[in-house]
């Protein structure tokens, strides 16, 4: 829980009643993800399965006290004598009553009592109070899974929404490019060193960029409702993107596979949550065990009882009562089988999901290579077709050729333009993946 408050002072957190006035909303990166893992709606949920534990703690330990009731009761009844089986006779030997049986007038009787019950030694009880302890600790494992997983998509969804940006930026240079060209295409017809051709392709080619442009900034609101939503944000909030896709890293030496595998292997909220659900399970074995061993308890009531309120009589009954468990039908050995078992899977999950995690790591380890070298050839790439057209551009301006290569050119750029935005992209979403297999995305930047 500490961590949890750790992680709502370090992100910006919003309260859902003042949404309106949180605006804009600045966030970075590790910003978005940390507010994601303290203010989400599944974090939240998680947070209420804290809460649950808690609760059945404070059940369980309520055994070790004393249990204390109070009744009050008032009757009336009357009784057949054949139905207990009397047979008082009288002096001469005649019997009282009739050996057939007779109603006995009604008797009212008025009980105030008071009850108390406690158990001195039980120790099973003892044993299942850690137990249930036990499952507090897997909640709260739960919760910050939960907010791994929160914070692991706001990360994503950062990458996603800054992506749009760069993706919107680029088309609005395909734009202005097109229009430059169309301008050009028009001087030269007005010049009469032109033709009419050219000007219909660079029309052709401005309408298409047009067309991109809107698609982009569709793409562009899109990705900021999805980053709103997940990081339960108000979705007319204004929302400020500190970082751009071209600002983020994509610098910086590689952890190997061994040292990203050991953080891992320490810091993943799913591997704690199967380490206390073992410590849970091999305790309920534990608990189960000891009941097999005697308990000893103290009872005791005290009332007044009478026929009316007028002629009561104090009346009382204690004592102490020893329990020993002879035989259930093998029940209890059930039991402790059923959670050895589960003492057996969890153990096996564990190992299955240090395997998977292991995997994990390397393989963001691989894509995130992978991607500095796919940027590096977009970068190239990009480079040479700004060359290529800044050469078909000077061709056409001087007249030596017509538009053709440079709406080519153009395209090529165009192109070049989206692979860098998508190279780039790729490597922060890696960037992401490897944190998240590792269990550090509130710790990025």
């Amino acid at each position: 829980m500490n961590s949890m408050r750790t992680l709502c002072r370090a992100a910006l957190i919003v309260l859902p009643g003042a949404l309106a006035a949180q605006t804009p909303v600045t966030l970075t990166l590790g910003g978005a993800a940390r507010l994601a893992a303290a203010q989400s709606g599944p974090t939240a949920i998680a947070r209420t399965r804290i809460e649950q534990a808690d609760a059945r703690v404070r059940q369980a330990r309520s055994l070790l006290f004393p249990t204390i009731s109070a009744s009050a009761g008032e009757n009336e009844r009357n009784q057949n004598t054949a139905t207990f089986g009397f047979a008082f006779r009288d002096a001469a030997g005649k019997p009282v009553f009739d050996p057939n049986g007779q109603i006995l007038p009604a008797v009212k009787v008025l009980d105030l009592r008071g009850r108390a019950q406690a158990n001195l030694v039980d120790l099973s009880v003892a044993a299942k109070l850690g137990t249930v302890r036990q499952q507090v600790r897997v909640a709260e494992a739960d919760a910050a899974g939960a907010a791994d997983q929160a914070a692991s998509q706001a990360a994503t969804a950062y990458v996603r929404a800054v992506r749009a940006d760069a993706a919107l930026g680029a088309r609005i240079a395909d734009s202005t490019l097109a229009a430059e060209l169309l301008a050009i295409a028009n001087d030269q017809l007005k010049a009469g060193v032109g033709v009419a051709l050219d000007v219909t392709r660079a029309r052709s080619q401005l309408a298409a960029s047009r067309a991109q442009l809107i698609s982009a900034r569709a793409e562009r609101d899109r990705a900021r409702l999805d980053l709103r939503r997940i990081t339960s944000l108000d979705p007319s909030a204004d929302l400020v993107l500190s970082d751009s896709l071209m600002l983020l890293p994509v610098s910086g030496g590689l952890p190997t596979a061994d040292d990203a595998t050991r953080v891992a292997l320490s810091r993943r909220a799913d591997l704690r949550t199967v380490a206390a659900q073992k410590i849970a399970a091999e305790q309920t074995v534990a608990a189960t065990r000891m009941e097999r061993l005697p308990t000893l308890g103290i009872f005791g009531d005290q009332g007044a009882i009478g026929n009316s309120s007028a002629h009561l009589l104090n009346t009382y009954t204690w004592g102490l009562q020893l329990s020993v468990p002879i035989f259930d039908g093998f029940r209890r050995e059930a039991r402790v089988q059923e959670q050895r078992a589960q003492v057996h899977e969890t153990d096996a999950r564990r190992r299955d999901l240090e395997a998977q995690t292991a995997i994990e790591v390397r393989a963001a380890l691989l894509d995130l290579a992978s991607a500095r070298e796919l940027l590096a050839a977009a970068d190239e790439r990009l480079m040479l077709a700004q060359q290529e057209l800044e050469q078909a551009r000077q061709r056409f301006t001087a007249g030596v050729s017509g538009n053709a290569d440079v709406i080519t050119a153009s395209l090529g750029i165009n192109a070049a333009r989206t692979q860098v935005v998508d190279a780039r992209a790729a490597y922060q979403t890696a960037r992401v993946t490897l944190a998240r297999a590792q269990g550090t995305v509130t710790d990025l930047p």
